[in-house]
């Protein structure tokens, strides 16, 4: 039975960080993509980082990549979400999802993730 299991999300004020942890049980943690969605509400759930099963990430978008950094532990069967710089637009709930890739680039399409956590809340206040 695979398991996501995210924690570390919390409140912080605008310019502060997090650090989301995506633990992962019942798989191989390196033959699986891991990726991040957010949901805002009254929000369609959007992509914003993942990495393969070897470590290569990708991001929404290079301002996101300039804030967040996504990485992974592959012994530890976790991924993690490393957020700075957060601005209240961050507020969301934060799933990681997995599909089996080791290669190449993850797919941004929620709907090609098999796996997902049960989301972390980050809310940033101004």
């Amino acid at each position: 039975q695979v398991q996501l299991v995210e924690s570390g999300g919390g409140s912080v004020q605008a310019g502060g960080s997090l650090r989301l942890s995506c633990a992962a049980s019942g798989l191989i943690f390196g033959s699986y993509a891991i990726s991040w969605f957010r949901q805002a509400p009254g929000k369609e759930r959007e992509f914003v980082a993942g990495n393969n099963g070897i470590g290569v990430s990708s991001f929404s978008s290079d301002a996101l990549k300039g804030r967040f950094t996504v990485s992974r532990d592959n012994v530890k069967k976790t991924d993690y979400l490393q957020m700075s710089s957060l601005e209240p637009e961050d507020t969301a709930t934060y799933y990681c999802a997995a599909t089996a890739q080791r290669f190449g680039t993850p797919s941004s399409r929620w709907n090609d993730y098999r796996y997902w956590g049960q989301g972390t809340q980050v809310t940033v206040s101004s």
